[in-house]
């Protein structure tokens, strides 16, 4: 029977040896199938993960926000002929936080073996090393980009936190990361917790947890960064 393998691809611009381990690499490079969230960056991902096949012949197809629901059929195909075929997301672990998840969805409604690779995760990376609890926690993906939601959001996110003693985390794209640690440094109690996690696992990662007060006027700190942030109690 075929198998979907989900494979995590490094989080930026580092050599795929330093973040993923040997089996992951190994499927990776035998694998002429791939479901992607944008073939561009794929071909590079794959290539620089030595696969051994010309890029070019490869059988790469894109599911993203921009894809249908009819077009999962489809992107199946090659599954129910029998080739094995490799997810993967434009950073990290694919089918978390990524339109990858729609796929695999379709893959157990038609009884096809799912195998998820180890490789980094931003999420649980973030989480490890907040120091904020591990026991309990909730993502959220992006925060509203305008105010006054963007304020509104936080402060619920607050509330759940305190009120569930649970990790709340969130992401920003690199272009809003500043604005956002400005208003969870506004729109927070001063004492409430705000972990930063930016650019995990390459040499210009920025990890710290502070009380929301001492972030006012430190958030040029993540500028252009993508950043994974977490509110705690």
């Amino acid at each position: 029977m075929a198998t979907l393998y989900l494979i995590p691809v490094p989080l930026g611009p580092v050599s795929p040896e330093t973040c993923l381990p040997p089996d992951t690499l190994a499927v990776a490079r035998r694998l002429d199938h791939f479901v992607v969230e944008r073939a561009k960056t794929a071909r590079a991902h794959l290539k620089a993960m030595g696969h051994p096949q010309p890029i070019q012949a490869l059988h790469i197809e894109e599911l993203n926000e921009h894809t249908p629901a009819t077009a999962i059929a489809t992107l199946l195909a090659p599954l129910k002929a029998g080739h094995d075929v490799g997810l993967l997301s434009e950073a990290g672990c694919p089918a978390v936080a990524d339109p990858g998840a729609a796929l695999v969805l379709a893959a157990h409604r038609e009884t096809i073996r799912v195998v998820p690779l180890i490789g980094p995760s931003s999420i649980l990376l973030a989480l490890m090393a907040s120091g904020l609890g591990g026991q309990r926690f909730a993502f959220h993906g992006y925060l509203p980009a305008k105010e006054p939601e963007r304020s509104q959001a936080i402060r619920e996110l607050e509330n759940t936190a305190r009120r569930d003693r649970a990790t709340q985390l969130f992401i920003e794209t690199p272009y809003r990361s500043v604005a956002l640690l400005d208003a969870l440094a506004t729109a927070l109690s001063p004492d409430t917790l705000v972990s930063v996690g930016a650019d995990l696992s390459l040499p210009s990662q920025l990890i710290q947890t502070r009380r929301a007060g001492s972030w006012r006027g430190q958030a040029e700190a993540v500028r252009d960064r993508l950043v994974v942030f977490g509110i705690g109690s």
